[in-house]
């Protein structure tokens, strides 16, 4: 595999965890860890479909990466200055 081959892989198993992990009741989908396993995981799907040219997920996961991020504004937003421990 090459270096865009593991971006892609690193990026689409962080996805993939967050979510089997928010299926299974491990993860909430309004916590701090969910939100940045998809914004992160987006991120790196998206940078490998641009680096392959492939257009449809460089839409589907810049859109991914979009929502993620707002969501990321919103949780801090609505968590304001608390403790660390507290947003996980």
């Amino acid at each position: 595999m090459n270096t865009v081959d593991w971006l892609g892989f690193i990026g689409v198993f962080q996805i993939l965890l967050a979510y089997t992990l928010n299926v299974s009741g491990r993860l909430e989908k309004d916590s701090l860890v969910f939100i940045l396993l998809n914004l992160f995981g987006a991120i790196l799907a998206c940078l490998a479909s641009i680096l392959m040219k492939y257009i449809p997920f460089i839409v589907l996961e810049g859109v991914w990466s979009i929502v993620s991020f707002i969501a990321l504004i919103k949780k801090r937003k609505q968590t304001g200055n608390k403790n660390y421990q507290e947003l996980l």
